[in-house]
C-alpha cells in the first residue's frame, strides 16, 4: 500500500485542530477542539451503558461536533440521572471556555465503573487541559496520556493517503485501552480526525468497516467494558473530498483501516500484564464470518493464552478452540502453524500430526514459543474466507492488576 504515508506527530499533523491533556493524581482529563467537523462513530454492545454513551450517541445524531471532552480515572457508569448531570456540567464548563454551542460537544469517559464523578477535581484538571490546547506533538502527546489507565504507554497515530485522483488527505488518531479488551470493542476509547471532507453518513460507514477489522478484533481477557466509544470527525480543513459517485474512496479506507489496525495491535500489545503479542491469522475459511469466528476464539482461549505465557506449543488448545469457535471445520484437512520473526512450523498439515514428542517440529515450536512476538496460522481449507485478530498472553501480573483495581 504505497499510497499510505505513516506519519509522526500524532493530531499535530492535522491543521485546524487542538487537542490537550492535563492529569492530576489518577484523573485526566482531554479535550480535542475540532470546529465544525462532521462525525460519526461506534460504541460498546453492552447492555449496561455509561452516562457519556448515552449523552454522546444524542450528540451526533446532528452529524457535527466542534469538540470532544474526554476523562479517565471515572467511568460515569451505573450513576443514574446525576451521571447525565455530570455529563451537562462538563460540558457546559468547554461550551462556555471555548464559545461552543453545547449540543456539539461530545464527551467520553474511563475508569471504575459504579463511582459517583468527582467533579470538583475532573472540572479542576479540565480547566488545566483547556488552558494548554495547542497543535503540537507535544499536544497529541499529552492528550493520549490523559486518557490512559492501566495503559503502560500512550497509544498515537497518524497516516497521509495519496486519493485516487492524486490528491492528499491526512488521518490521525489516539486510543486507550489495555484491560476489559473483547471482540465487540473492549474498554477502549478512540478518536481519530481527518482534514477529509466527509458527510456524516458516509463517516458511518467508513468507521464501522474499519472498526470490524480492528478494534472488534483485538481481545486481552474477553471482558467487554460499557463506556467503548470510537468517533471519528472530519474537519473539512484539507479541502478535499473523499466521497466521489456516491463511493467512499477506497484508498481512505484502506488508510483508516490501517490507522485503526496500528491503533488497535497497540493496544492488545499492552495487554494488562502482557508479556507476549499474538496475532492469529485465518485462512480457507468456508466464509469471512467463519474466519473471524475462529480468530477471535483463538485470541480468546484462556488456556492457550495461559500457554503462551508459559512457552508451551500445545496446539490442542488452539484446535479446541476453533472446534466450539461455532466456525466450519474438518478435523482431517485442517492445518495449524506457529512462527515468531525468525522461524515459523507447521504442527499439524493438512490433518496429519507432525508435532509430536522429540519430534524437530515440536523442539523447534518449543523455541519459537519463547519469543515476544507469536503468530498463529491456521488454515481451514474449505473456502475463500480469511481474517485476523490480536490478543496477548494470560499472566500472573493480570490476575494481580484487577483483583487491586478499586483498592
Amino acid at each position: 500500500m504505497d499510497f499510505i504515508k505513516k506519519l509522526d506527530g500524532g493530531f499535530s499533523v492535522i491543521d485546524n485542530l487542538n487537542v490537550s491533556g492535563a492529569s492530576e493524581g489518577k484523573y485526566g482529563v482531554c479535550i480535542i477542539h475540532c470546529p465544525n467537523s462532521t462525525v460519526s462513530g461506534v460504541f460498546t454492545s453492552n447492555k449496561v451503558v455509561a452516562a457519556p454513551v448515552k449523552y454522546t450517541k444524542n450528540v451526533i445524531k446532528n452529524g457535527v461536533v466542534s469538540a470532544v471532552f474526554v476523562n479517565s480515572g471515572n467511568a460515569n457508569c451505573f450513576t443514574g440521572e446525576q451521571g447525565i448531570k455530570d455529563c451537562e456540567t462538563l460540558v457546559n464548563l468547554v461550551s462556555k471556555d471555548l464559545n461552543i454551542p453545547f449540543d456539539e460537544i461530545a464527551i467520553s469517559s474511563t475508569g471504575v465503573i459504579g463511582r459517583k464523578m468527582p467533579i470538583d477535581i475532573i472540572s479542576k484538571v479540565a480547566y488545566d487541559s483547556i488552558s494548554k490546547l495547542g497543535n503540537t506533538a507535544e499536544n497529541s502527546l499529552a492528550a493520549a496520556k490523559a486518557i490512559m489507565t492501566t495503559d503502560t504507554f500512550p497509544k498515537e497515530s497518524a497516516v497521509e493517503v495519496t486519493l485516487k485522483n492524486g490528491k492528499k488527505v491526512k488521518i490521525a488518531g489516539i486510543t486507550k485501552g489495555s484491560g476489559m479488551i473483547a471482540p465487540n470493542m473492549g474498554t477502549m476509547l478512540s478518536f481519530i480526525v481527518s482534514d477529509a471532507i466527509i458527510p456524516a453518513d458516509y463517516i458511518k460507514k467508513a468507521i464501522k468497516k474499519a472498526a470490524d477489522v480492528s478494534f472488534n478484533m483485538i481481545v486481552v481477557d474477553g471482558d467487554e467494558s460499557t463506556n467503548d466509544t470510537c468517533l471519528l470527525m472530519a474537519n473539512g480543513a484539507s479541502g478535499v473530498e473523499v466521497v466521489e459517485n456516491d463511493e467512499i474512496d477506497s484508498n481512505f479506507q484502506e488508510a483508516l483501516n490501517y490507522l485503526c489496525i496500528d491503533l488497535a495491535r497497540k493496544m492488545a500489545r499492552d495487554g494488562e500484564g502482557a508479556t507476549k503479542f499474538i496475532e492469529t491469522n485465518v485462512y480457507g475459511a468456508k466464509s469471512i464470518e467463519d474466519a473471524k469466528l475462529a480468530a477471535k476464539s483463538i485470541i480468546s482461549s484462556s488456556l492457550f493464552k495461559s500457554a503462551v505465557f508459559g512457552g508451551d506449543p500445545n496446539w490442542g488448545r488452539i484446535v479446541s478452540a476453533i472446534g466450539y469457535s461455532g466456525a466450519e471445520l474438518n478435523p482431517d484437512i485442517v492445518t495449524i502453524a506457529i512462527g515468531d520473526e525468525s522461524d515459523d512450523v507447521d504442527l499439524v498439515r493438512n490433518g496429519e500430526i507432525l508435532a509430536f514428542d522429540d519430534t524437530p517440529y515440536l523442539e523447534r515450536a518449543e523455541k519459537i514459543m519463547q519469543s515476544k512476538n507469536i503468530t498463529v496460522n491456521i488454515n481451514l481449507n474449505l473456502g475463500e474466507g480469511k481474517a485476523t485478530a490480536w490478543g496477548c498472553d494470560l499472566t500472573y501480573d493480570y490476575v494481580k492488576i484487577n483483583a487491586e483495581y478499586t483498592t
